[in-house]
């Protein structure tokens, strides 16, 4: 990312959390138009999944060497209270995804057209028999998985060139579990921008387990990232103690 600009960061954050949010969330609705009447099955479960997976690993590479590709303010505040982010970045980095998902959600309107409102647009909401509770344990679960990961495979001793297919597995994983109690958000972007757009389209939006979600994804990738850092921090040897202390096989810690 040398040599790059901030606004084409910003862009990159804008246009990477666009396509997760008009792939990822566009398949719900487009599973539920398919499906008319029919259930929705474990099927349907893995293909938004699969959805979801797919977008992450691409995006990762097309726009990992231009802002990081955060498109999480979850990782973007995971990588600024460990030091790997600078602060001064973090609102024009979580503003952008926040646009980016506002645009992404519209473009299923735009594809899908109205019916995609009418089911639900596939604003994250809580399942059946769910409370605040459990839903706050979904979503710090499936959020502390995804950005621990993140930290994991950014890590200098990771082996190149696969980040892009383990985060992406990681998203296809993660959904499983937590998405028959929240629907799987674990983005606060991706939380906020269909529940915007849906209620600009006259959709009913459940507005009040909004902070719920936005509460368990923050607390969820700041704890992931400070104990990542801190299970793989070692102590640093003074410069001329280290000089004369014998050559050890590398390291795997940051």
């Amino acid at each position: 990312m040398e040599g790059l600009r901030t606004p084409q960061k910003l862009l990159a954050e804008v246009i990477g959390t666009a396509f997760l949010v008009f792939v990822g969330v566009g398949s719900v609705p487009a599973t539920l138009i398919v499906n008319g009447d029919s259930p929705f099955t474990m099927a349907d479960l893995g293909v938004i999944s699969f959805a979801f997976g797919t977008v992450v690993i691409a995006t990762v590479y097309a726009l990992g060497h231009v802002s990081g590709n955060h498109i999480n303010p979850a990782i973007t505040l995971g990588l600024a209270v460990t030091g790997k982010f600078p602060w001064s970045q973090v609102p024009g980095y979580i503003g952008a995804q926040l646009v980016g998902a506002v645009i992404g959600a519209v473009a299923i309107i735009g594809v899908l057209g109205e019916q995609a409102s009418e089911v639900g647009l596939g604003v994250a909401a809580y399942g059946a028999d769910v409370g605040a509770g459990q839903a706050f344990i979904a979503e710090f679960v499936g959020t502390f998985i995804l950005v621990f990961t993140v930290f994991g495979v950014i890590h200098r001793a990771a082996a190149p060139g696969f980040a892009g297919i383990a985060i992406g597995l990681v998203v296809f994983a993660a959904i499983i579990p937590v998405a028959p109690a929240t629907g799987a958000s674990i983005n606060p972007a991706r939380t906020l921008g269909p529940m915007f757009v849906q209620q600009l389209w006259g959709g009913e939006v459940e507005w009040g387990q909004a902070p719920v979600y936005l509460a368990a994804e923050i607390c969820a990738g700041i704890a992931a990232a400070l104990i990542y850092v801190a299970m793989t921090r070692t102590r640093e040897l003074p410069e001329a103690i280290a000089a004369t202390t014998p050559a050890q096989p590398t390291s795997t810690s940051v």
